[in-house]
């Protein structure tokens, strides 16, 4: 299970997440490249983690500490070769490390390992003038992670389709929806929702969880709770085509939701286990929730109490069968290792740039809402600044997009002051790169509406 990188406006193929420095590294020959050449160094760190680096000829000083996504935990540099190639030409050093251990989500060492790989490429090169971090997904937990803790290591931070939300809500959003479509489409089934321990588990609960989906799909009430299960999962209404349906287009959201749930559902059960593994069981819970209140905060409501009043159904009485029926409680030491290891406290030593789709499916755009806020409550806010894509899927930046994000940042580091980060400005840069216009647009995301209180 892997994040793939979405194809602009239209899903184009399938989803796209200190020790000691390492043994000496060795340098490849060097490689040709449009900017002259590039050097490649790797090593391994006293973990078992590895990591690369690539330095071109025309290095500018900037080194650039990428952290890479959920899937593998294979060393990398960049989220993908359009943009390594990109940041390369442009003279931009890269180091990135694979982190080390047995589960894909690897934040217990991720963060850890970045900086060894960081600490071990600099005792091969000269003194870096700058030096940032940047994450895609993941990734951008970690590299936010990197931001509370800097500590002097790194001076700015490029966050993208980040995890800003941290692993617990991601863990709780998540059961949310998949418990929706078990108690309301499919009640008699008894579907396996979490403490999975092998893949015929989850393969069934997949399976059974998108039957239910489908099957709905062709009543009106059916609609109806496919959509409240949506918006519980935070699926965007907007994942195919070359626009979002219309305002008021609530069936037609609905349609989108529900063609794209059973691939949502295999990404996010398909990732559980690796989580449950990483922290030794299952730390979501959903014991407590008052999931009327839940759904009347979300940015959702209008189209699920639209669709359940055509279809002549009591949302109340959904909502309430849902608040009534939990029975998910986590196990507490799972759960406070997930909290240690996977979530942001809002602190930030560094500035920091976030950027999202507004129509992404695994990182929802609500998480920058919740960030947002917890960046201010830290009284940290002058640090961040966030930007925001007219694009459909996860992670689905361009090259162009990507390095006008990191110029952005870099600038900010080298004046001590933020630049114009509007929509307009940050379109100008991505221009500027000679890759490709951006799509940046300015964007309020909504409330993020499945948080809660950890009282266990």
């Amino acid at each position: 299970m892997t994040d793939r990188t979405f194809r602009r406006r239209a899903l184009a193929g399938g989803i796209c997440l200190t020790l000691g420095c390492g043994v000496a590294a060795v340098a490849a020959a060097p490689s040709a490249h449009a900017a002259g050449t590039v050097t490649h160094y790797s090593g391994s760190l006293p973990d078992g983690a590895t990591w690369i680096a690539d330095v071109p000829s025309n290095w500018k000083g900037t080194l650039v500490l990428y952290s890479h996504g959920f899937g593998n935990l294979d060393a990398a540099d960049a989220p993908n070769a359009a943009a390594q190639t990109a940041l390369l030409d442009a003279g931009y050093a890269l180091v990135g490390s694979s982190y080390s251990g047995s589960s894909l989500w690897a934040l217990a060492s991720a963060k850890n390992d970045q900086f060894a790989a960081l600490a071990a490429i600099e005792k091969q090169i000269p003194k870096p003038t700058t030096i940032l971090a940047f994450g895609t997904s993941m990734g951008g937990l970690i590299s936010a992670q990197e931001t509370q803790d800097a500590n002097g290591r790194i001076e700015g931070t490029l966050t993208t389709c980040g995890l800003v939300g941290g692993g617990v809500n991601l863990n709780n959003y998540q059961l949310d929806g998949e418990y929706a479509i078990s108690q309301l489409l499919a009640p008699s089934e008894r579907i396996q929702l979490v403490n999975y321990v092998n893949s015929d588990q989850t393969t069934k609960a997949i399976n059974q969880l998108s039957a239910a989906v489908s099957s709905a799909q062709s009543t009106a009430a059916g609609r109806a709770r496919i959509a409240l299960a949506a918006a519980l999962l935070n699926t965007p209404d907007w994942l195919t085509g070359t626009a979002a349906p219309k305002a008021h287009d609530y069936l037609g959201q609905e349609q989108q939701e529900a063609a794209w749930l059973p691939q949502q559902l295999a990404f996010v059960i398909g990732a559980r286990p690796s989580i449950e593994a990483a922290v030794g069981g299952n730390a979501s819970w959903n014991v407590g929730v008052n999931y009327g209140k839940l759904i009347s905060e979300s940015a959702f409501y209008q189209q699920v109490s639209t669709l359940y009043r055509q279809a002549g159904l009591s949302l109340a009485k959904d909502t309430w069968n849902l608040t009534t029926h939990t029975n998910i409680k986590p196990d507490v030491a799972a759960l406070r290792k997930l909290q240690a290891t996977s979530t942001v406290n809002g602190h930030l030593q560094v500035p920091e740039l976030d950027m999202h789709t507004i129509s992404d499916q695994l990182s929802p755009i609500a998480y920058e809402n919740w960030y947002r806020k917890q960046v201010d409550n830290a009284g940290d806010g002058a640090l961040l600044r966030q930007s925001y894509v007219a694009a459909v899927g996860h992670c689905n930046f361009t090259s162009s997009e990507l390095l006008a994000g990191l110029q952005s940042v870099q600038q900010r580091v080298k004046t001590g002051r933020w630049g114009n980060t509007s929509a307009a400005s940050l379109n100008k840069a991505a221009a500027a790169t000679g890759l490709g216009a951006g799509a940046f647009v300015d964007f309020a995301p909504p409330t993020f509406v499945n948080a809660r209180k950890y009282w266990f």
